[in-house]
């Protein structure tokens, strides 16, 4: 399975990013993240997009992901009952990750019906299915080591919106906000943060 390129981007289109590499050009379906990032490096120079190869019968589709944490949120979407790769693509372009996680913790269906593609029973039954797998430290997704030194909450949930796409500066404004909200814990800075962005 191919689970990562990095290479020349040759061309950017809306519908798919062709990247070389060592001499083969792999056209790929990329999350709006994956193809932000993509936009951002000219063309000519080398990109770089976590990847899935899905195999079916009529043929072959690599889809692309910003990071590895986008491409396990693809991965946990696709597998609801009725979820293609096409709509959580659709859904992972049409809000970010943290939107996504923020969403389903909360059982928003009204805002993930929103989605093209996406109807209200399909919406319920992600939020039904993934409620619960949305963990705290898949919010986190910051890579703990012995070797960093004790951190406080607020310092987990900053690095923890900064994991998501946010900036520094939003993220220290937002957790401000959610602990003038009333949030004690990691996770409620996290969630009312979240919210509020």
């Amino acid at each position: 399975m191919i689970g990562y390129l990095k290479g020349t981007v040759k061309y950017i289109d809306p519908e798919y990013v062709l990247l070389e590499v060592n001499g083969v050009g792999y056209e790929i379906v990329c999350s709006g993240a994956a193809f932000s990032k993509l936009s951002g490096v000219k063309k000519g120079e080398e990109g770089e997009v976590f990847t899935y190869l899905q195999i079916k019968e009529d043929g072959l589709s690599l889809f692309g992901f910003s990071d590895v944490r986008e491409k396990e949120l693809f991965l946990k979407l696709t597998s609801v009952q009725g979820v293609g790769a096409r709509m959580a693509m659709s859904v992972l372009s049409s809000m970010r990750p943290a939107e996504v996680s923020e969403v389903i913790a909360t059982a928003d269906s009204k805002r993930l019906s929103a989605v093209k593609g996406v109807g209200k029973k399909t919406a319920e039954r992600i939020i039904l299915e993934l409620h619960g797998k949305i963990s705290a430290d898949e919010l986190l997704g910051a890579e703990r080591t012995e070797k960093h030194s004790p951190r406080t909450g607020d310092d987990d949930a900053v690095s923890a919106l900064m994991g998501l796409g946010f900036t520094k500066q939003e993220s220290v404004r937002a957790v401000d906000r959610a602990k003038q909200n009333g949030a004690r814990s990691v996770e409620e800075i996290i969630s009312s943060a979240l919210r509020g962005m």
